[in-house]
């Protein structure tokens, strides 16, 4: 600009100017027209200077880098402030407490940083209205807020928890927030929870937990889910992550108690008991992955016990450095790729004195006989038992697992398919053996069931109506039906001061010519027995009946694998052809019909297995046809030894009887006649068809009633012997032996005095007796007498039936 001109750009005075000169930069005296003009070029120039912006170059440039000492002092207090000093880094609660004074003081000079750019009007004290910070916080980015998160941030409230800000429930328990809160809540249950009488439950648990050295403790899931329904829930949606957390607090309760327990046992693991829902094996799908189950089984095969890797530690071979510890997954090896020290690639060698392991073993779980649906396989799952569940149960044991349903990784698998397929496992909690516990198992009973049931029972018929209701759909054999309905009720069975056990099943067996229906007799039992196994002796070997050992495929080990007689424990095998095994195979089966228990010897494994069951056998006799002038012996082959152990021998033979034979045919015929679907438009005035409809409804008691009645029974009822009793039994069992010697019949054992009582004991338990009646003896001895005289040749029939009348009248 001009040196005339005035406005802000102009010089300031020189250094060598006078103060009564008039400064360059002054205006002259003008005239007050050139004045106006002068101001209106300024304020054009002004305005332009605007529009243009400032002149970053202008002449005064150099203005701005000039040494101003006067604004380069600081006022630092009483306390100098030591730049070059060392200090230590703020805890979080020091740290917390200036950052609130910093707040505070921002908001009083009212220059926050943050409130600038927050939408809204400022409160009195220079912050956001409540409300309006609640919304700006659900409006952030949920990522952004989670990486936010001060990790100290307090526990989350029960109902925080239900308020679930992840895609599933495994990550959602797995943030450290939301794992704390759980953790409090879980040990805030285990103190408080109280039964009916304000009692703590779980106290006293802990408690007798120290006192029996155990490593679990027993949690109810109705008792969570009544005390804490979250936690229940999450439970059963992501066990793996929350039982982790259960078992920390678990350890910390008992240690409450017993502060050095970590010596004896370094983890507490709990066990979820009472899951309502029981599933079939087969009804397991992709949905149960990684959630908590429940399914029932026999086990059918169980490996040995193994350490498995938990937490492993590595060493490095050239710096000496520890690596570690990593958890071993069992879908996954670790492979680590260098060291952290050295950095070196390896080969790591394994630390095997730093490396943690735990107790391995599998079982192979099938479904029970009695739930799989008919004409279908069984269906199998492995089994991993861990920690204190190893050796819990044998082969042919019916348990109840609770675990968790988990894939696991098989090469072999995937080579076989051509495309990744994973094998599925269950990792189990919870192991619990059917019959150890006062439930009814899978058949519960309600209080009106159980009173119908002993109504039922109270029925002065109630034996004959029972021996009527088997099979009704086949024509006669009262003698075989009589006999099939005490095998399935069976008798008590006596543990003799715990080192003699006298089996309380009853073995029959069936002898006749074919065409008898005796296969179709073993069927029925099949359908109508809780627990039944069928095999055919030519279709079964010895170890398909008995135990096998088979060298598992993955472990190279030899593993026990139970046969039918194993996997009908405590139920009922039918054997049919048991003519046709041979005689290595029958006899493997001498001590599962005895002493109920098979004892393996192979492969370096020596144990025993139970075999706690009744047989119904079947078979033909030689030749085709039975032959009444040869004793029953000599009809089929089997030795005396096999022949004993049955407690009834039944011979079914096809002998022309006209009245027997027509009566026979009607009912066959009008079985066909009641099969067929009814025709509405058809009328129902035909004689035949209303007798089929009347014949429809023989059978007393419905088939479903009576399953149910039988399984009650045998679960419910126990009879015992008067002493009273003991003469009669004794006088018919002396009666049968002096026959025996008379006329060199069928041996007469001590086991046919055993099957007497075994006999009249069912009878009792048809009636739901507690005690056996003197009618109960009665018809356990003409069943006796009827099948030893029935085994005879044809002329030592005619004598004992004349001397033994007295017992079969």
């Amino acid at each position: 600009m001009a040196s005339d001109g005035g406005g802000p750009g102009s010089s300031p005075p020189g250094p060598g100017s006078t103060p009564g000169s008039i400064p360059p930069s002054s205006p002259p005296e003008e005239p007050f027209e050139d004045a106006v003009v002068d101001d209106e070029i300024d304020d054009l120039e002004e305005a332009a200077e605007e529009e243009a912006g400032e002149d970053l170059f202008g002449d005064n440039m150099e203005r701005d880098y000039e040494n101003l000492n006067r604004n380069n002092t600081y006022d630092l207090g009483d306390d100098n402030i030591d730049d070059e000093g060392e200090y230590e880094e703020l805890d979080v609660n020091a740290r917390r407490q200036v950052d609130a004074r910093l707040n505070r003081r921002d908001q009083m000079l009212g220059r926050g940083a943050g409130d600038a750019f927050l939408p809204g009007e400022l409160d009195e004290e220079g912050a956001l209205p409540s409300h309006q910070r609640r919304r700006n916080i659900y409006d952030e980015d949920p990522d952004d807020m989670m990486m936010d998160e001060d990790p100290m941030d307090e526990n989350l409230s029960l109902e925080a928890l239900q308020d679930m800000k992840s895609s599933n429930v495994a990550e959602w328990v797995s943030q450290p927030s939301v794992a704390r809160s759980i953790a409090r809540a879980f040990k805030s249950f285990l103190l408080e929870y109280t039964d009916e009488n304000m009692n703590s439950v779980y106290g006293d648990k802990i408690k007798t937990l120290g006192e029996v050295n155990s490593e679990s403790l027993e949690v109810n899931y109705g008792h969570l889910l009544e005390g804490k329904a979250v936690l229940a829930f999450f439970v059963a949606n992501a066990p793996a992550e929350v039982l982790k957390i259960f078992d920390e607090v678990a350890i910390e309760a008992v240690e409450l108690h017993y502060p050095n327990y970590a010596r004896i046992h370094p983890e507490i693991h709990v066990r979820i008991s009472g899951v309502p829902h029981v599933q079939n094996l087969r009804e397991l799908r992709e949905a149960n992955m990684n959630t908590l189950v429940k399914v029932r089984g026999v086990v059918t095969r169980r490996t040995g016990v193994f350490p498995q890797l938990k937490y492993i530690k590595f060493d490095c071979p050239k710096c000496g450095a520890v690596l570690g510890p990593y958890f071993q997954d069992s879908n996954a090896e670790i492979k680590i790729s260098f060291c952290h020290s050295c950095q070196s690639r390896g080969p790591f060698t394994l630390n095997s004195e730093k490396t943690v392991y735990r107790n391995y073993q599998k079982v192979t779980l099938q479904e029970s006989p009695g739930s799989v649906p008919p004409g279908r396989l069984p269906r199998h799952r492995e089994v991993v038992l861990l920690w204190d569940l190893i050796d819990i149960a044998k082969p042919g044991e019916e348990i109840e697992v609770t675990g968790i349903y988990k894939n696991s990784y098989d090469g072999a698998l995937n080579a076989k398919n051509g495309f990744p397929v994973f094998s599925t496992i269950i990792e189990a909690n919870l192991i619990e053996r059917r019959g150890d516990s006062a439930k009814d198992g899978q058949m519960g009973f309600t209080e009106t069931e159980e009173r119908e049931l002993r109504k039922l029972g109270r029925d002065n018929r109630i034996i004959d109506k029972i021996i009527d209701s088997i099979a009704p759909s086949i024509f006669g054999h009262r003698d075989i039906k009589t006999a099939i309905a005490c095998s399935l009720f069976g008798g008590r069975q006596k543990n003799i001061k715990g080192k003699h056990t006298i089996r309380g099943d009853i073995n029959v067996l069936m002898l006749g010519d074919p065409g008898t229906a005796k296969s179709q007799l073993l069927k029925y039992a099949e359908k109508t027995a809780h627990r039944a196994v069928f095999a055919t002796g030519q279709g079964a070997s010895a170890v398909g009946l008995t135990a096998s050992v088979r060298k598992d495929p993955i472990t190279r080990e030899w593993t026990l694998e139970g046969g039918a007689l194993v996997l009908a424990d405590k139920g009922t095998c039918l054997i049919d052809e048991f003519d046709k095994m041979n005689d290595q195979d029958r006899t493997s089966i001498h001590e599962a019909m005895e002493q109920q228990s098979i004892s393996i010897s192979k492969a370096g494994i020596v144990t025993s297995l139970q075999a706690r069951c009744s047989i119904l056998a079947a078979a033909n006799p030689n030749g085709g046809r039975y032959n009444p002038t040869v004793p029953f012996s000599q009809n089929v082959d089997l030795t005396e030894p096999i022949l004993s152990r049955f407690d009834v021998l039944c011979v079914v033979r096809d002998t022309v009887r006209p009245e027997e034979d027509e009566q026979l045919a009607n009912f066959v015929v009008n079985s066909h006649i009641r099969s067929h679907p009814k025709d509405p438009t058809q009328q129902d005035n035909d004689d035949d068809f209303e007798m089929a409809e009347s014949l429809e409804n023989k059978s007393p008691i419905d088939q479903e009633t009576l399953r149910k009645y039988i399984y009650y029974a045998r679960n419910k009822v126990n009879p015992r012997l008067l002493n009273n009793d003991e003469d009669k039994i004794a006088q018919v069992y002396a009666d049968m032996r002096h026959e025996y010697l008379k006329n060199n019949s069928l041996p007469i054992t001590v086991r046919h005095l055993e099957s007497i009582i075994r006999l009249s004991e069912s009878f009792a338990r048809m009636r739901l007796s507690d005690y056996v009646s003197k009618n109960d003896i009665d018809r356990a001895i003409r069943i006796s007498v009827e099948s030893f005289v029935g085994a005879q040749k044809l002329s030592v029939k005619k004598v004992l039936k004349r001397s033994l009348a007295k017992y079969t009248i």
